[in-house]
């Protein structure tokens, strides 16, 4: 391995971006697997600082053009709509 090897500013986001993905899908477990109330408080609060930090990476990524998410198609939104409106109904 290279140790003069440096990553560009991409890459550094992409990664940070990955990680705040994973981060917050642990946080979100641990926090619906919570017996007490407080520290369920606690992982939610945490939760939400994640979530935070992963919008202001996903953010600067869109300001410099790196990170573009295509629009949703009608179709597959009236689509999940009416899959969580059939859930909605059975519940």
């Amino acid at each position: 391995m290279n140790t003069n090897q440096s990553f560009t500013d991409k890459e550094i986001l992409d990664d940070v971006l990955s990680s705040q993905k994973h981060i917050t899908d642990v946080y979100n477990t641990y926090s619906n697997e919570c017996v007490n109330k407080q520290l369920q408080t606690d992982m939610l609060n945490i939760l939400k600082e994640e979530h935070t930090i992963q919008f202001t990476v996903f953010e600067e990524m869109q300001k410099r053009g790196w990170y573009s998410p295509g629009a949703a198609q009608a179709q597959m939104i009236n689509e999940t709509k009416t899959k969580f409106e059939n859930i909605a109904t059975q519940l």
